[in-house]
């Protein structure tokens, strides 16, 4: 493997993790015992949560297009 498929595969190995990680704790906060919240409370924290996962998604999506020529 390079050097470059290395580092980002340890890089990203770990982010992915603290992001899961995160997303675990979030889920913490569904103990109605110790929390209150609405449906619109939910509907606001996971739409935010898709709108950047997927931009991040189309930020991959569009550097690996980067270099490839139109074609009609």
């Amino acid at each position: 493997m390079n050097d470059k498929q290395e580092r980002f595969t340890r890089v990203a190995t770990r982010r992915t993790n603290v992001v899961l990680k995160s997303l675990q704790v979030l889920g913490n906060c569904s103990n109605r015992s110790a929390y209150a919240y609405t449906e619109q409370n939910i509907n606001k924290i996971f739409g935010e949560i898709e709108r950047v996962t997927k931009e991040t998604k189309m930020r991959f999506i569009l550097a690996s297009n980067k270099n490839k020529e139109f074609k009609l």
